[in-house]
């Protein structure tokens, strides 16, 4: 049987043809065809309407991870460019000497961490050598093991090869009181990179006379870079003789809190003190802050010398920190239309009645939110969250992204 323009040719046993218009069977299959495709293109315009009015929310994944974290915090934080230089002024007796900057202040460049020295124990005169230890409490050498008689014949100390004399650090010092009336002068350079921002922490136009004269004052002289060593202990109320006789750890904090909406001249810092090893003042095993130095020369008869140094001293850490901000209309309004769009009012309103008012607000609790820890004990095929064991009335259907699902309405080509 074949068919050619709608005429059906059907050739039958004994070689004779019958041609006949088989317009009945014709007009059922175009009848078929355009219904078939009626039904497709309205089931088409039906699925666009359905799929119009579906509310689809982020799902929010916790990830508790320190090393994530650590990261997100880095690139998130803004910090700025910071120079400091000091420099101490002051004169002070100790041992019946005067002591001058070069003998109290160490190191000597200037920077942005320094101690002032108000008390030293001096051992002079220390060549190579063997010598008998001073206490057991504190070696200074290597114990060789031999055994020193004390004049009187009874058994003494060990003796030690090394720096001889051994150091004894038991011999108590009056500290210098005249530490009280040094001055520390700072100066700080900042730089806000962002906004090609520069600043220092007095104004240009303060003459030599005035900061040769002032001492800071947050009230009635904010703008004084001349700090009295007294005056920081009054703000962090420690007395001079709690930190002169064993020593102690002060930190300056300068702040820089910028709005840079306003006139840059009103950028200026703001100034903090505190004792940075308050956690250890009363402590027994480790009080206060000393540190050893020696200096060496070269004796005439002959082996090098050295003059060893056990000093106790008030140490200052300068620490500078702060942020700027300023207003800028085009990152505000590009920030607007992404808060009215990706994270807009419409999505804040659905998300509080989904997990709020709607009656299957803990299954959508439990659909939404999902905590992934660090470490998973368990393979991550056979770890859910508690919640995702929850199905939502068997209706639930999960789209080709792995963030949304849809609620209430079945999938016609699931059925």
């Amino acid at each position: 049987m074949s068919r050619l323009l709608g005429k059906w040719t059907v050739t039958a046993s004994g070689g004779h043809r019958e041609e006949r218009h088989d317009h009945e069977k014709g007009r059922e299959m175009w009848l078929r065809y355009h219904t078939t495709h009626t039904f497709t293109m309205a089931h088409r315009v039906l699925r666009c309407i359905t799929d119009f009015f579906v509310y689809e929310t982020a799902k929010s994944v916790v990830v508790k991870s320190w090393s994530v974290g650590i990261i997100n915090r880095v690139l998130r934080d803004t910090g700025i460019e910071s120079a400091v230089m000091t420099k101490v002024k002051g004169l002070g007796k100790f041992n019946n000497r005067v002591m001058d900057v070069a003998d109290y202040v160490f190191p000597s460049q200037g920077g942005s961490s320094f101690s002032i020295i108000t008390s030293m124990v001096v051992t002079a005169n220390q060549t190579q050598g063997k010598c008998p230890e001073m206490h057991l409490s504190f070696i200074t050498g290597i114990v060789t093991g031999r055994c020193l008689n004390n004049s009187d014949g009874t058994d003494g100390q060990c003796e030690i090869e090394g720096w001889c004399p051994a150091e004894d650090d038991t011999v108590s010092q009056n500290p210098m009181k005249e530490v009280e009336n040094f001055t520390i002068f700072i100066k700080n350079s900042i730089r806000f990179p962002l906004f090609n921002v520069t600043r220092g922490n007095f104004p240009s136009s303060l003459n030599k006379s005035y900061i040769q004269t002032c001492h800071y004052d947050p009230v009635y002289d904010p703008f004084c870079p001349i700090f009295k060593v007294g005056d920081i202990l009054r703000h962090i109320n420690q007395s001079l003789d709690s930190i002169t006789d064993k020593g102690g750890e002060i930190g300056i904090n300068i702040n820089w809190k910028c709005n840079l909406d306003y006139n840059v001249t009103n950028c200026n810092p703001k100034y903090f003190f505190t004792r940075l090893d308050a956690a250890f003042e009363n402590s027994i095993a480790s009080k206060g802050y000393n540190f050893r130095f020696a200096k060496y020369y070269q004796s005439e008869d002959g082996p090098e010398r050295r003059t060893l140094h056990k000093a106790k001293a008030i140490h200052i850490e300068i620490i500078v920190s702060g942020d700027a901000g300023k207003f800028n209309s085009v990152p505000f309004l590009i920030n607007l239309v992404a808060a009215f769009t990706s994270v807009g009012l419409a999505t804040v309103f659905c998300d509080i009645i989904l997990l709020n008012f709607h009656k299957g607000a803990e299954e959508y609790k439990a659909k939404k939110f999902e905590e992934v820890s660090d470490v998973m004990s368990e393979p991550a095929s056979n770890r859910l969250y508690e919640g995702s064991q929850m199905s939502i009335k068997a209706l639930e259907k999960r789209s080709n992204d792995s963030g949304t699902f849809s609620i209430g309405r079945r999938d016609p080509s699931n059925q």
